[in-house]
């Protein structure tokens, strides 16, 4: 139903994901919408869950939790009460019903729509009987009208229709296989910059850059990244010239929507990816900007060697966790470096630096500083970015420990992008921590559907002892991305509480493999091999702790972990208060935060020194 309508005195535009009244938009998620939509459709009728769950989650396994949260959240924007429900009214252990009069905008009439009562009337059921059956055929007229106009007459582009996109990998032209990072940081920028449209869903990196190279059909990569639109294209790279083509193709149809190809010089390389944003944006019918979402960012001019140290710190920062070790991230910010002493007002550059320094498997205070500063100076130069804010939010949380200072940063964040899973992620973790399930479901399942091959719901899973659940998914994405250390790592602990040892020694060693600790991986596997598994885990906390003393990493948390999986309980103890005391080291493991979650400590909980380092900590109750 993309038509726009009326409920009460609110005006609905389900194409904009807007709802708005007396001159005031309040902008819905997307899936938040289609549960609007959906029940609308079925105005006055009584809506099943799994009604609701298949229309608007059709191919994506999703809890009920994330239904209640969206129909939490439609009733918190039309100011609706769940107690005396004036909009949405709640079927006991079925589903929901929407109770209001509906009106579409183009003046196609009024449809009355009342509560069903107990032992209605003969009379009463047919005029019931009689609406409904108008609402549905004005319904199904709007919307085989609308696709038959625009067949017929083109009235209306068939990418008015796209609502979520992926770029693909643009392809490096150049001959050039060291000229790899250059694409892959066109790439990058053309997603970062469609993901600040806020009516479009865009696809992460991290899920479009599988499909490098891929045999793949662009149908079969939109099926399985739940998108419309596919992005793909071309760069090629000659001296300071540098050219683009891309294309929009339906991923439904396969039908090519749009292609144009530009050219530019170097060092005109951001508003050239403005310019293919833009056109993008136009074809999909994004609003570019208005009230309530971010415009695409300005172009920066810069020098070419800022802007050529930039790209080559992205692709090591990119690198890391992927079969590379520390190494990258102290080449990309060396890199990131050189980009801001060449152009100092260049934000992506200190945007780079703050996450170079937040991801080292031994950091320190002066790492933490430094990303900080970093952060801070790219607010300074561009108060709107959502990234700076997101990373900040997360030293405040992680670091400081000011629960309520960081969600309120996070939260901020998203008003600026919604589409950075990360920060939607962090805010789920956050939610989490202090209670708040249903919240933290709904917004790791958007951070989900904006990563499909990274593990946010299987974190929900893992927390709440549903182990089997999120090892099928995370099995899923690791065969996507089998060089991918998190998933892996996961994995471990996953198989460790479902007591499948085997597996779960199996993922650590390639875990620490990929990020760069061979050796401890072949000390773990000759003695499960020899000794079994509680030798094996023995090895892994002693490789550990060498590793601490020679400052090669520190991650309190994860080796709190494996001593309160051995029964250790002192030795946990000790470590989580190295975690308290050193916070501001930690950038790799779990952060200190993550143990009122943590499924492998819930042997700790009742004790007294977990109880009083809760205390110490702060969370809100």
């Amino acid at each position: 139903m993309g038509q726009d309508f009326q409920i009460a005195d609110w005006h609905i535009e389900p194409g904009l994901n807007s709802v708005s009244r007396n001159g005031t938009a309040t902008r819905l998620e997307p899936k938040v919408m289609a549960v609007l939509v959906c029940l609308a459709q079925h105005a006055g009728e009584p809506v099943s869950k799994e009604e609701l769950l298949r229309a608007v989650w059709p191919d994506t396994f999703v809890t009920e939790d994330v239904l209640k949260r969206s129909v939490f959240e439609l009733r918190r924007v039309l100011e609706d009460d769940a107690r005396q429900p004036r909009i949405i009214q709640t079927i006991p252990k079925s589903g929901y019903r929407l109770l209001v009069r509906l009106k579409t905008i183009d003046g196609a009439g009024d449809v009355a729509l009342v509560p069903v009562r107990d032992k209605p009337s003969r009379a009463s059921r047919q005029r019931r009987l009689v609406l409904i059956i108008g609402l549905a055929t004005l319904l199904m007229l709007m919307v085989v009208g609308g696709y038959k106009l625009r067949e017929q007459f083109g009235n209306r582009s068939r990418s008015s229709q796209i609502r979520s996109i992926a770029v693909l990998p643009l392809e490096n032209l150049s001959g050039d296989p060291a000229q790899q990072y250059f694409s892959d940081g066109m790439t990058d920028a053309l997603i970062t910059n469609l993901a600040q449209i806020g009516t479009l869903k865009v696809i992460s990196r991290t899920s479009s850059m599988q499909y490098k190279e891929t045999k793949k059909s662009l149908r079969e990569i939109a099926s399985e990244l739940d998108v419309e639109g596919i992005i793909e294209g071309t760069v090629q790279r000659s001296g300071d010239r540098v050219r683009v083509t891309a294309q929009l193709i339906d991923g439904r149809t396969d039908q090519h929507l749009w292609a144009n190809s530009y050219e530019r010089d170097f060092r005109d390389l951001f508003a050239l990816e403005r310019d293919v944003s833009a056109d993008i944006a136009h074809q999909v019918q994004g609003r570019i900007a208005s009230s309530s979402e971010s415009p695409l960012p300005q172009p920066h001019a810069t020098n070419p060697g800022a802007l050529e140290a930039y790209l080559q710190g992205t692709y090591h920062l990119n690198a890391y966790g992927r079969g590379a070790g520390e190494e990258e991230m102290k080449a990309a910010a060396e890199y990131f470096q050189r980009a801001i002493d060449a152009d100092p007002s260049f934000v992506p550059a200190y945007i780079g630096m703050a996450k170079a320094h937040n991801g080292l498997p031994a950091s320190s205070a002066e790492d933490v500083a430094l990303s900080k500063k970093a952060a801070e100076k790219a607010l300074t130069l561009d108060p709107r970015s959502a990234e700076a804010l997101g990373i900040l939010a997360n030293i405040k949380w992680e670091k400081d420990l000011d629960w309520s200072g960081a969600e309120q940063q996070y939260r901020q964040s998203i008003g600026l992008n919604p589409n950075i899973a990360f920060v939607r992620d962090q805010l789920c973790t956050l939610l989490a921590e202090t209670g708040r399930t249903d919240e933290a479901s709904r917004e790791c399942q958007i951070a989900q559907e904006l990563e499909p091959d990274r593990p946010r719901l299987p974190y929900v899973f893992y927390w709440r002892g549903e182990y089997a659940r999120s090892i099928a998914m995370l099995r899923i994405m690791a065969e996507r991305h089998p060089d991918d250390g998190e998933l892996h790592y996961l994995l471990f602990e996953n198989y460790a509480l479902n007591k499948t040892y085997g597996e779960s020694i199996q993922e650590l060693e390639r875990a620490l493999t990929l990020y760069g600790y061979s050796e401890t991986a072949a000390n773990i596997q000759r003695a499960f091999a020899a000794y079994g598994y509680e030798e094996a885990l023995r090895q892994f906390a002693k490789d550990l702790e060498r590793l601490h003393a020679t400052k090669q990493m520190f991650a309190p948390v994860n080796l709190a972990d494996v001593y309160a999986t051995l029964g250790n309980k002192d030795r946990a103890f000790y470590w989580l208060e190295q975690a308290y005391s050193h916070r501001d080291r930690i950038a790799l493991g779990e952060p200190l935060d993550y143990i009122l979650v943590d499924p492998m400590l819930d042997s700790l909980r009742a004790d007294p020194r977990y109880k009083d380092l809760i205390r110490r900590m702060g969370p809100p109750q």
